[in-house]
């Protein structure tokens, strides 16, 4: 009886750990100063091995972009636990001020990246990164729409704008007290928000 892992399940423990890597070094360099080798450095597996899994650098980026939307995911299924909708968007809040030296640091993970493939001429990653933000806007409005509020997506266009805002100001002042100043401002005003009346 071997001991041996399955090599596809290690095939595909190597890719996730090439594109987590990607999404952190990414996020902490941005796209145009980060090498293939750097990647592999983050990752630990030789640089030969990222070119077995991404044959360019576009494809990491998507990867990383795939990553983040995931680890969205991630959060929104935790926050979900919570019965309470206005609960779940405190949480959210509360997460980001709890990033707030990595946001003061490198900014937002996907709006940085969103911002900088913009700037490019070639290919669609922007439109990729726009969809993760889409993601999280999409999420706030359906916890401000069960909360019966009116014009949801609008307030949920406000809460990930103040993210946005405050992870730029933070990250271009390397101040992460402004996370937690206007952290603590968007927590006041979800909770003066008023649900409708189920009654009416």
């Amino acid at each position: 009886m071997t001991n041996s892992v399955n090599p596809r399940a290690r095939a595909s423990e190597k890719r996730r750990r090439l594109t987590r890597a990607a999404a952190r070094v990414l996020h902490e360099q941005g796209v145009e100063r980060t090498t293939l080798a750097d990647i592999a450095r983050e990752a630990e597996v030789p640089v030969g091995n990222v070119y077995y899994y991404f044959k360019t650098k576009d494809e990491l980026v998507s990867a990383a972009l795939a990553e983040h939307s995931a680890h969205l995911d991630e959060i929104t299924a935790r926050l979900e636990q919570s019965d309470d909708p206005r609960d779940r968007l405190k949480a959210l809040v509360e997460g980001w001020i709890g990033a707030r030296d990595v946001a003061a640091r490198y900014g937002c993970p996907t709006g940085t990246l969103a911002v900088e493939l913009d700037k490019r001429a070639d290919g669609t990653l922007d439109a990729e990164a726009g969809a993760v933000i889409r993601r999280l806007l999409d999420w706030a409005g359906q916890q401000f729409r069960a909360l019966g509020l009116a014009h949801p997506d609008d307030l949920a266009l406000t809460l990930v704008s103040g993210y946005q805002g405050m992870s730029l100001l933070a990250n271009a002042l390397r101040d992460p007290d402004v996370m937690t100043r206007e952290g603590t401002r968007l927590l006041r005003w979800l909770d003066s928000l008023e649900s409708a009346d189920p009654q009416s």
